[in-house]
């Protein structure tokens, strides 16, 4: 919490530093971490952006904030250094930097939470969602890393999360994918068939059929949609498991589409005539068509066909109401690049349906690009030419299959790299970090058994932690508060894995030049402390990915 602490005396100071000029504008400066060839914890741009309000020389306005920063923040800041055209670099006092090893000692699993801020404010993250017609493939995968990991992001920072997947369970695919079953079915029982190449082609279909016909139930009284959907969804839930996903909620499309209440009505119907009498939607060519085009998107979408069966945005129309209507505050969905076109159309439903569209968040997330061997795999659904999700977590583990998936921001492609995800090297992420993990576990089972160890944290001199080493992994464990401000400004939980391999990287140069186990009583159990804050900081950080820590490898 290092780097708030300075933003905020920074603020008070620059607020009035512009008062007593006559502004009372607000700006936003910059606070980053300089080069590292610069002996500074943080430099600010705060001089040139007031010299420029002022239109004067920000040397000089930075030789006078660097004065009156050293003045006002004396807490806090020990040194305020004018570097180029009006930078001023920090250098943070010792004992306001060894202050983050107590909060984290204290807070352990709870540092950076913040529940007082966020407490009762309710999120609904609607991920994955995969049509129930097969197992997920690796796509799936990343959507389900994704969503899984940012819902536990926003859960530590206070926030009331439900996990929900939305089941398509009617329409047009589901009805193909009980045929393609009830034809594999009949081939089973002799009958020559041919199998339509429009219809589901996998082996998972075949599988279905064969634990049918084992059962030898009569054609006549199999409900081959309820069958189908029962297996496949048996394997998508177990595959999530096995995952380490799991949903709060399964919400079915059926009870929006077909279930009716006494008048007789859908929640669809229901959605659509609200928006025809709000004059949002209107009838053509015995059609009805929503007004999307005037709340941003690209032109009026149909609602209800000539023939009277609903689109699938009816369907999500009355879905996002129902979502509200639970009292929800804030809905993210996560949806695949593919789905780009869709965004503006459900923004425009949920503005008309008299909904804040701010309050809805759609995340895209590209694809994965696999290969194998050099050649990279085609993947389909119906033809059944995929690689599963669960195919990839047998192969290389449930940790490296998540963390390799949140090695990129969302809306950048992803390719998996399977023979480095194997490999217990430094050159694999996930093993280089849990790999740190283990050996501070075993630095602290060493340094349990000396007894000259401190162990009361008020007895502990943190003073001695001053070298250059020491204090970047300081800095670097407080950064994870930072780490999950910009996951939650940007919803996205790969900010992690990059700090994690750099909190790793900061603890092998720390580890090189500072001997942890040391004949200086003091000393060492100020270092065993300092690693013990490293194993909270790396275990918090691979929980929010799902990613398992173990203390031994």
């Amino acid at each position: 919490m290092i780097r708030q602490r300075v933003l905020a005396s920074l603020n008070n100071v620059f607020v009035k530093y512009l008062n007593n000029k006559g502004i009372c504008d607000s700006f936003n400066f910059v606070l980053e971490v300089p080069p590292k060839n610069i002996d500074a914890d943080f430099a600010i741009n705060a001089a040139m952006l007031i010299a420029k309000k002022l239109k004067t020389d920000p040397k000089i306005i930075a030789k006078e904030l660097a004065e009156i920063i050293l003045k006002e923040t004396s807490n806090i800041i020990e040194k305020a250094e004018i570097a180029g055209n009006g930078f001023i670099n920090l250098r943070v006092k010792n004992e306001v930097i060894h202050k983050t090893l107590e909060e984290i000692l204290i807070k352990k699993n709870k540092y950076g939470s913040m529940p007082e801020k966020n407490n009762g404010k309710k999120i609904l993250m609607e991920f994955v969602s995969a049509n129930p017609t097969g197992p997920l493939h690796i796509g799936h995968g990343r959507g389900a890393a994704i969503g899984d990991s940012l819902a536990r992001i926003l859960k530590y920072l206070g926030y009331d999360v439900t996990k929900e997947y939305y089941l398509n369970d009617v329409g047009n695919q589901v009805l193909v994918l009980a045929e393609s079953t009830k034809i594999r079915y009949k081939q089973m029982t002799g009958r020559e068939i041919d199998f339509p190449v429009n219809h589901y082609q996998g082996e998972y279909i075949i599988d279905i059929a064969k634990r049918l016909f084992s059962e030898g139930r009569d054609i006549n009284e199999i409900d081959f949609k309820y069958e189908t959907m029962k297996d496949i969804l048996k394997t998508i839930k177990d595959d999530l498991k096995g995952f380490a996903v799991e949903f709060d909620n399964w919400f079915s499309e059926s009870k929006i589409v077909t279930v009716e209440d006494e008048n007789g009505e859908t929640k669809v119907d229901e959605v659509c005539g609200y928006l025809l009498a709000k004059k949002e939607a209107y009838i053509k060519d015995e059609a009805l068509w929503l007004s999307s085009a005037k709340f941003g998107d690209a032109k009026d979408r149909v609602l209800r066909r000539s023939n009277g069966k609903y689109t699938y945005l009816a369907s999500d129309a009355a879905y996002h109401k129902n979502k509200f209507g639970r009292g929800f505050t804030k809905l993210i969905n996560l949806w695949g690049a593919d789905h780009h076109g869709y965004v503006a159309r459900i923004k425009a439903c949920v503005e008309m349906l008299g909904f804040n569209r701010e309050a809805l968040d759609i995340i895209l997330y590209q694809l994965v690009s696999l290969k194998r061997n050099g050649q990279s795999v085609i993947m389909s659904t119906r033809s059944g030419k995929f690689i599963t999700l669960k195919e990839v977590i047998d192969e290389v583990g449930k940790d490296a299959c998540r963390f390799f998936f949140l090695l990129r921001d969302s809306d950048s492609s992803l390719e998996f790299d399977l023979e480095l995800a194997k490999k217990h090297s430094s050159e694999n992420p996930v093993f280089y970090i849990q790999y740190v993990n283990a050996r501070c576990n075993s630095i602290i089972r060493e340094g349990e058994n000396r007894k000259d160890i401190i162990f009361n944290i008020e007895a502990i001199d943190f003073a001695l932690l001053d070298t250059k080493e020491e204090r970047n992994l300081i800095k670097k464990l407080s950064a994870f508060c930072d780490t999950l401000a910009i996951s939650e400004k940007t919803m996205s939980p790969h900010h992690f894995t990059t700090y994690l391999i750099e909190l790793a990287d900061i603890y092998h140069k720390f580890y090189e030049k500072c001997r942890v186990l040391t004949d200086n009583k003091s000393l060492t159990s100020a270092r065993l402390k300092l690693i013990e804050c490293v194993v909270i900081i790396i275990k918090n950080g691979l929980d929010l990915l799902g990613v398992s820590a173990p203390d031994k490898m």
